[in-house]
C-alpha cells in the first residue's frame, strides 16, 4: 500500500478539538408497540426524570431514558445504594438506542450480517458504591435502557444523575440563518440535515456515529458539500482529503473509506466510483476554498485515479462489466452497475478536466478531454437505446433508474434531453429502483441540473419529508416508504439511524431554495 508520509502528517496537524456539551435526559419513557409508528414501535413519555432520584432499583428492574435529540458522546452515571451496605457487586446492563425498535426488540434475536458488536449494549459489574462511572465508549443514541441485573437481597440503588458528554466538530454558532420567508417543513428539514451532519463530524467526517464510525469517501463528498454551506469547516475536508491521498492501495488507487486508530490507515475495500469521487471532492473543496497549496499537493493522486479508471475501458470506450469488479452506486442488490459506472467516469473525468486547466497543466488538460470524448461517444452509441428511450446497463440491457441519474448528471446528453429523460423516467418507472438517501440525493440534483426544481422540491419532501413525518431526530442511512424494516443486512436493527449520506437536505434547501 503507498503512503506518503508527508500528507498524514498534515492530515495530523489538522485534527480538530471537539466541541463538548453536557446533556441531560428529558423524560423517562415506555418503548411500546404501535402498528401505526414507525418500524411498528413508539416511544410514550411516562414520567419526569426529577423522579428518578426518588426512586430505588432492585434486581431485574429497569427504566428507559428519553434524552430528547439524537446525540454522539459518553455516558455518565451516578449511583448509590438504598439500605444495607453493598455485600455484592451491582451489575448493570445498558442498551442505547438511536430509535425505539433498538430498545423493544431483543438484541439476542439479531441475525443480521453484520457483526453483533456494532448494537450497543454493555453489561457492567461495579463493586464499589456509591460511584460515578464514566463509560469510555463512545455512544450514538437517543433512547437509554437501564435494567439492575442483580445487585444482592440487602440493598437496592438510586441514580443520583445521569448524562451525556457530546462531541463534534460542527460550531453550530457559525451556521448562517435561513430567511424567514422558507416554509416550516423546509426549516424542519434543515435543521435534521444540519444535526444530522453534526453528529457525524468528528475528527474526521464519519459515515455514521453508531456504524461504521469510519470515514467513507462517497460519504465525504456529500457532507463536504453540505458542510460548505453550514458549518464551513474547510480545515476538516482537508484533513479527510490528505488521509485519502497520503494511504492508496497497492495499485495506487484511493481506498473506500479509512481508519484512524490505532494510527491512520486505509481499508483494503476497493469501489470503482469510490476512488473516481476523490477527484470530484477535490475538485468540490478547490472551488469553495479555492485553496490552491492543497490543490496543488493532491492533484497527482487525483490524476492518478483518472489513469486507473480509464484502463477499465475496452475498445468501445465502455466500463468493461463482471463479477470481480465493485462499483457501489447504491444498495439495490438487482442494480447493474456499468451504466452508472460509465457515467460516473465521465462526471468526475469533467472535474478533473476543471482542475487541470485551474493548473494550467496543459498536457493533462488535452489527456483528460481524449478520455472524455471516447468515454461519452462509447456511451452515446453502446448504452443509449433509441427503441426503450433510455440508458442500458449490462449484457441483459438493463434500465435502472442509477444509470438515468448519472447519465444526466455527466451531461452525456444536452439540458434539454436530459429534462426529457428524467421526465420519462417517472412516468415509466422502471422497476430497479433507488434505496437509498444516497441515490436520492443524486435523484435530486440531476433534477435540479436539468431545470426541474419544483419537481426536485416535490422529491425532497416526499421522500425526506416521509422521514420526518416518521420520527427522524437525524436523516437515516436507509428509508423505503415502502418497506420501512428495510436493510441491507439483514436486520433493521444495524441500520444507521444518523447517517452522514442523508444529511444533504440542508445543501439543496441553503444552495437552491
Amino acid at each position: 500500500m503507498g503512503r506518503i508520509q508527508r500528507f498524514v502528517d498534515k492530515a495530523d496537524q489538522l485534527t480538530p478539538t471537539l466541541i463538548q456539551s453536557t446533556v441531560y435526559p428529558k423524560q423517562m419513557i415506555e418503548v411500546i408497540q404501535d402498528s401505526e409508528a414507525f418500524q411498528g414501535w413508539n416511544a410514550r413519555g411516562i414520567g419526569s426524570v426529577d423522579t428518578l432520584q426518588q426512586q430505588a432499583f432492585g434486581k431485574d428492574e429497569s427504566f428507559i431514558l428519553d434524552f430528547g435529540d439524537h446525540q454522539v458522546g459518553y455516558l455518565t452515571l451516578s449511583i448509590k445504594p438504598v439500605g444495607s451496605p453493598p455485600d455484592a457487586p451491582l451489575r448493570l446492563k445498558l442498551i442505547f438506542g438511536e430509535m425505539p425498535c433498538e430498545i423493544g426488540e431483543s438484541f439476542d434475536d439479531y441475525e443480521g450480517w453484520l457483526s453483533r458488536s456494532w448494537l450497543q449494549d454493555e453489561i457492567i459489574n461495579i463493586d464499589i458504591l456509591p460511584c460515578e462511572i464514566k463509560l469510555p465508549r463512545r455512544y450514538s443514541f437517543r433512547y437509554l435502557k437501564v435494567t439492575v441485573v442483580a445487585t444482592s437481597v440487602k440493598y437496592k440503588v438510586a441514580f443520583e444523575d445521569i448524562h451525556c458528554t457530546t462531541v463534534t466538530s460542527g460550531d453550530l454558532s457559525i451556521i448562517p440563518s435561513l430567511p424567514e420567508t422558507l416554509t416550516d417543513d423546509l426549516k424542519v428539514m434543515d435543521r435534521i440535515g444540519i444535526k444530522t451532519l453534526q453528529d457525524c463530524m468528528q475528527t474526521v467526517f464519519e459515515d455514521g456515529p453508531k456504524r461504521d464510525r469510519r470515514l467513507w469517501i462517497g460519504d465525504l463528498r456529500l457532507q463536504a458539500q453540505a458542510n460548505y454551506l453550514t458549518f464551513q469547516n474547510y480545515d476538516l475536508v482537508k484533513r479527510c482529503l490528505y488521509l485519502f491521498g497520503g494511504m492508496t492501495l497497492e495499485g495506487g488507487e484511493v481506498g473506500a473509506c479509512l481508519f484512524e486508530k490505532p494510527e491512520p490507515h486505509v481499508d483494503d475495500t476497493l469501489l470503482y466510483d469510490y476512488s473516481l469521487f476523490f477527484v470530484a471532492t477535490l475538485c468540490d473543496y478547490y472551488m469553495a476554498s479555492r485553496d490552491r497549496e492543497t490543490l496543488i499537493d493532491l492533484w497527482p493522486i487525483a490524476m492518478d485515479q483518472i489513469k486507473i479508471a480509464v484502463r477499465r475501458l475496452d475498445d468501445r470506450g465502455i466500463v468493461k462489466d463482471d463479477p470481480s469488479w465493485w462499483c457501489f452506486t447504491d444498495w439495490q442488490p438487482e442494480l447493474n452497475k456499468q451504466g452508472s459506472a460509465q457515467a460516473i467516469l465521465i462526471y468526475c473525468l469533467k472535474r478533473g478536466l476543471i482542475l487541470a486547466e485551474e493548473l494550467s497543466l496543459a498536457d493533462s488538460a488535452v489527456l483528460i478531454t481524449e478520455y472524455i470524448s471516447l468515454s461519452t461517444e462509447g456511451a452515446l452509441k453502446h448504452l443509449w437505446c433509441e427503441e426503450k428511450g433510455f440508458f442500458v446497463s449490462g449484457s441483459e440491457e438493463q434500465v435502472s433508474w442509477a444509470t438515468q441519474i448519472w447519465m444526466v448528471l455527466a451531461e452525456v446528453r444536452d439540458a434539454k434531453a436530459n429534462a426529457n429523460l428524467l421526465e420519462k423516467l417517472f412516468n415509466e418507472n422502471p422497476d430497479i429502483g433507488l434505496s437509498t438517501p444516497y441515490s436520492y440525493h443524486h435523484l435530486i440534483e440531476a433534477l435540479i441540473q436539468s431545470g426541474l426544481r419544483d419537481k426536485a422540491l416535490e422529491q425532497l419532501r416526499a421522500y425526506w419529508g416521509e422521514m420526518v413525518k416518521d420520527g427522524a431526530d437525524c436523516f437515516w442511512e436507509l428509508y423505503n416508504p415502502m418497506d420501512k424494516r428495510l436493510s441491507p443486512y439483514g436486520s433493521n436493527l444495524i441500520n444507521s439511524y444518523c447517517h452522514a449520506w442523508s444529511c444533504t437536505p440542508t445543501y439543496f434547501i441553503r444552495k437552491y431554495y
